[in-house]
């Protein structure tokens, strides 16, 4: 009944955590692109910071396969939350949801954790930069200020392949339409293919297009979200003014970095190296209580590794202390953790650490 969402007893708030929630309406954005909107089986207030993400714990082929995907909806409307997903050839992921997802469907979600929010940078002036489904976060963003009547003065800058391809085009129409402090430029790249009318700003976002949108970017905090190389070049651009770079953030997970990747084959030989050299006394034990199962690792070893040894899966996504789906509760000892924004202060303050960058300082216990 509609009548219990408003009932202050049943109306649970939404934490880190594992969640079931239920797929309650599929839009079509873009021939590529759809937005997945999702609730709770009991009411749930899904309070979040604009900007931050979820990680989808799915099963796929018969793999579990967890994935991360900001969530595009605002809190200003807390009984649902929604994630936008662009249909990528060859993603093993994003061409399954838009395949199978349908509304009815039941599925876990981890979260919401980010450091990339809004709320975090308070700012009376904000420029956004996003380059195709990037816009998503922003979007999160844009509606909450558009929604709690925020007197922020917001530069809203996206690029697209073409016009048919602007995600929640209408909706940003509508909403920076109706408030003169919020303006938004659209560029689209694809000059031989626009396929419509287009008067709007045509190919890239070099310096000279930035520096003429937006001619007070410097006195702006800078929001980033798009392709990789698109976020280089907005970092280059800004470095050559001399811009503060304290004042801009961009959304960070994703693929494993190549020089990530590099830097984790290198310790993999120095490891083979130092195995040899073992001291036995500088051992850690760690016990997982739930399972009734114990290890003996070393300090450079992670409480995600302790387990996967004993063959216990602990949930895990990025692997970099990103998305928080590794999140476990220590129940004694302490380790040193060096996440990437995907646990808060309070959860650590509750006695949870995320596995997948937890390194023991001594003996521990988890509730696993």
């Amino acid at each position: 009944m509609t009548t219990n969402f408003f009932n202050p007893v049943t109306t649970q708030t939404w934490t880190n955590g594992r969640h079931q929630v239920r797929c309650v309406k599929v839009i079509q954005e873009t021939q590529d692109v759809r937005t997945f909107c999702f609730m709770a089986e009991q009411p749930v207030m899904f309070f979040f910071k604009p900007g931050q993400f979820v990680t989808l714990e799915l099963e796929i082929d018969g793999q579990p396969v967890m994935r991360s995907y900001t969530i595009s909806s605002s809190p200003s409307i807390p009984y649902s939350f929604s994630i936008t997903v662009k249909q990528v050839p060859g993603g093993k992921v994003s061409n399954w949801l838009h395949a199978n997802l349908r509304v009815g469907d039941e599925l876990v979600v981890h979260g919401p954790v980010g450091n990339f929010n809004s709320i975090d940078f308070p700012a009376e002036k904000v420029l956004f930069l996003s380059g195709g489904v990037g816009i998503t976060p922003l979007m999160s963003m844009t509606r909450w200020l558009f929604d709690t009547n925020a007197s922020v003065d917001v530069e809203f800058v996206h690029s697209a392949r073409a016009p048919r391809d602007v995600i929640y085009h209408r909706e940003l129409v509508h909403m920076f339409s109706r408030i003169p402090e919020f303006k938004l430029h659209i560029i689209c790249e694809n000059k031989d293919d626009i396929g419509e009318a287009w008067a709007g700003y045509r190919g890239y976002l070099t310096k000279p297009l930035f520096e003429l949108i937006v001619p007070d970017f410097m006195e702006r905090e800078i929001f980033c979200c798009g392709p990789t190389p698109y976020m280089n070049a907005i970092k280059n651009i800004l470095r050559a003014n001399g811009f503060d770079m304290n004042h801009y953030h961009e959304e960070s997970f994703g693929a494993t970095p190549v020089e990530v990747r590099e830097e984790v084959l290198e310790l993999a030989e120095q490891a083979e190296v130092a195995a040899e050299q073992i001291d036995t006394s500088e051992l850690h034990s760690i016990e997982f209580a739930s399972s009734g199962k114990s290890v003996r690792i070393q300090p450079s070893e992670t409480v995600h590794e302790a387990a996967a040894k004993l063959g216990l899966h602990i949930p895990k996504a990025c692997g970099m202390g990103i998305c928080g789906t590794c999140r476990v509760a220590l129940k004694s000892g302490s380790v040193e953790m060096e996440h990437n924004g995907g646990i808060t202060e309070e959860d650590v303050e509750e006695g949870y650490i995320l596995s997948c960058c937890s390194r023991p300082k001594g003996n521990l216990v988890v509730d696993f």
